[in-house]
């Protein structure tokens, strides 16, 4: 067989086999990561992505054999702690990803690396406490406690002790929560006649995800305001919990399966009846359409709802494709410094959200396309925040290079964390607003 330099066919993925006896074993772990660890040794394109190759590499180069055999595998831990599960090495630079016979998928190798840990009793509470997005959320919104948190989230002497006893970094800027939760504020819409296009259906469900329920819900809002305007029926999905995405990157593979069995069903339903799926958060949607998949191929409603989930903005143009949505923007946007998620990237749906915004009259759109390092929870880490800045810095230095009236990001925590790292550069910028919500803005839309 000739072996060639990398790979002519778009990256595929195979299922990713948790339930096998050997997934769990951490010496066959070891064996696989050091396969794939020298391989990317022997190549070392993505050192620029995360903290997760340089980690490998000065491993490697400090190691007494200069090989990754003189790497102690006690110290192959260390890699797996930097990976936060962006899959843009996977999607984007890696040229021996499957169906490649080298078949190196080095998200999927972390994540097993993480399930091993998680099994192991390796993760601590803070880390059980920052990945139980629902619990937090609903203790966090209540009304008696919620001006508490907020107000404990900004006063240095707190964060200073959550620095110090939670390990949650003093730093890292925490997003606010919201007593009005979204899905207790929103009611299904008017009855529009259903109008189904070619590439879209013409009513949408939403799931409202924990950030949009409990931190931001005005995003929520902004989105169905824009539906609205468009008359396109939508509802709330009628039962939901985390989309388990940070389970995922936690290693808890078992926890992931249970919100799972809560959200399907009710989302499989929705997709029978006809509905487009939307979630506001990359995240969220990635995880549908892609994570949940790969973990129970054999599931019948888990692709159903794959099938039917939608990005907003993917949705939005696919309508205009269809001839089926309003263009009739009143307001002009001027600059946006607009940021594409990682986990939007690797939607493998194209840049639909600058699409959308470049259609407001009076915009100018500077795009970055580039990890602004915060990561899910990772980035507000104590031991991870500094290195979580140093990988944002360029996105910082980019996004404020146009001096923009609006910054923006698809992802609302990378957009918190672009303001903070702007700020601490002295970068120049305006606003910060969803993508959705300046949607809305240009709509003209209270």
């Amino acid at each position: 067989m000739t072996m060639r330099e990398g790979n002519l066919q778009a990256p595929t993925r195979h299922p990713v086999e948790w339930r096998s006896p050997d997934y769990h074993d951490r010496e066959a772990f070891f064996k696989e990561a050091e396969r794939v660890y020298d391989i990317c040794h022997g190549c070392r394109r993505c050192i620029s992505l995360c903290n997760a190759f340089p980690t490998l590499f000065d491993l490697v180069d400090e190691s007494k054999t200069m090989e990754v055999d003189g790497v102690d595998k006690a110290d192959f831990w260390k890699v797996v702690d930097q990976c936060y599960l962006c899959d843009v090495c996977y999607m984007t630079k890696c040229p021996y990803v499957p169906p490649h016979p080298w078949n190196v998928d080095f998200p999927h190798l972390m994540l097993r690396g993480k399930a091993i840990r998680f099994k192991e009793g390796a993760t601590t509470f803070r880390d059980r406490l920052l990945t139980g997005t629902d619990r937090l959320g609903r203790l966090a919104t209540s009304p008696v406690v919620v001006h508490a948190v907020n107000w404990a989230s900004n006063t240095g002497a707190t964060r200073t002790l959550m620095d110090k006893v939670l390990g949650v970094a003093a730093g890292a800027a925490l997003p606010p929560y919201d007593a009005k939760r979204f899905r207790d504020t929103v009611s299904p819409s008017v009855a529009w006649p259903v109008r189904d296009g070619e590439r879209t259906p013409g009513k949408v469900a939403l799931f409202a995800t924990c950030y949009v329920n409990y931190n931001e819900p005005g995003i929520g809002r902004d989105l169905v305001k824009v539906l609205a305007h468009n008359e396109i029926p939508y509802t709330i999905a009628e039962k939901e919990a985390c989309c388990g995405m940070p389970k995922l990157e936690l290693g808890d593979l078992e926890t992931v399966e249970k919100l799972k069995d809560v959200n399907i069903p009710a989302l499989a339903k929705l997709a029978r009846a006809g509905y487009a799926i939307l979630t506001a958060v990359p995240s969220c949607t990635l995880m549908f359409k892609q994570e949940l998949p790969l973990l129970f191929p054999d599931e019948p409603d888990v692709k159903l709802v794959a099938d039917a989930m939608f990005d907003p903005f993917e949705y939005l143009v696919l309508r205009d494709r269809d001839g089926l949505l309003r263009k009739d923007f009143t307001k002009p946007l001027g600059k946006v410094s607009y940021h594409i998620p990682c986990h939007s990237r690797v939607q493998n749906v194209g840049q639909k959200t600058r699409e959308v915004l470049e259609w407001v009259p009076g915009t100018e759109v500077n795009t970055v396309e580039r990890c602004a390092g915060h990561d899910g929870t990772w980035g507000v880490k104590s031991e991870f925040y500094a290195a979580s800045m140093k990988i944002g810095k360029p996105v910082f230095r980019q996004m404020g290079s146009p001096r923009p009236d609006y910054v923006s990001s698809d992802c609302p925590i990378a957009g918190r964390r672009i303001v903070q790292g702007m700020d601490g550069e002295g970068a120049a910028h305006g606003r910060k607003e969803h993508p959705i919500t300046l949607v809305r803005i240009a709509y003209g839309l209270d």
